[in-house]
């Protein structure tokens, strides 16, 4: 009876062994699966698959902002006519640009309008210098550049100081107002550096603008901007006109 018993409990304890075994094995399968990977205890979406999910979209770069300068264009100042530029100036550096009555004086580069001459108040009998160059225009490149034409026989409708102009855009045009009335029609073409309002003996013509004249003409980009920072430390202190008054 006593073995009976033994026998007994016996089974009861080995079938105890075994169901503890059985949830220690069901639990170690549980973690394995976890350390797996997070996602997969995740329920796809439809129509999304798990490995879907698991796919990482890489961030798109940052788009470029679009550069807000463009390079600088310089173009031959009379257009729609034929032109010739004098390679010499008398007294000044400047250049007289030959071109009949009536074609069109343009922005030589982008920039803003300087200062306008509206009334031709030339008098030959007294030859002042300030109305020599009848009507005129001027502009200050977005080179920093003044550029100066005059002679001409009409300004354009708009143009005044301030105006924001674009390389090409037309001005005025040619004539033969002021000093140029018994000579043949032409454009007076002056560069120099910035000055306040008035200072025509700048104005005019303060380097000689040939060079970049014939390379404007014939489609070249060449910049003046360093040829007038030179000009401009030589010429020193402006207390005036001093030649050609």
């Amino acid at each position: 009876m006593a073995r009976m018993r033994r026998q007994v409990w016996a089974v009861v304890l080995a079938t105890v062994l075994v169901g503890v075994v059985g949830v220690v094995v069901a639990l170690a399968s549980r973690n394995d699966d976890t350390s797996r990977g997070g996602d997969l205890g995740v329920v796809p979406s439809a129509g999304e698959s798990s490995t879907a999910r698991n796919v990482v979209t890489p961030t798109p770069p940052p788009t470029a902002r679009p550069s807000r300068t463009r390079p600088i264009v310089y173009v031959f100042p009379v257009g729609g006519c034929k032109a010739s530029a004098s390679q010499s100036h008398h007294d000044y550096p400047a250049s007289d640009i030959f071109a009949k009555v009536g074609c069109r004086f343009v922005a030589p580069v982008d920039g803003r309008v300087d200062e306008v001459t509206r009334v031709d108040g030339w008098d030959p009998k007294t030859n002042v210098g300030r109305d020599r160059g009848g009507l005129s225009v001027s502009i200050v490149g977005v080179d920093g550049v003044r550029y100066y034409g005059s002679h001409l026989s009409a300004i354009a409708p708009g143009i005044k100081p301030g105006l924001q102009v674009r390389a090409g855009q037309t001005l005025a045009l040619t004539g033969k107002t002021g000093s140029a009335r018994a000579t043949p029609a032409h454009l007076h073409f002056g560069i120099s550096w910035p000055t306040a309002a008035g200072k025509w003996w700048i104005r005019r013509g303060s380097v000689p603008p040939q060079s970049y004249l014939n390379a404007w003409h014939d489609g070249k980009t060449l910049s003046p901007v360093q040829a007038v920072a030179r000009a401009r430390t030589a010429y020193g202190v402006d207390r005036g006109c001093r030649s050609y008054c």
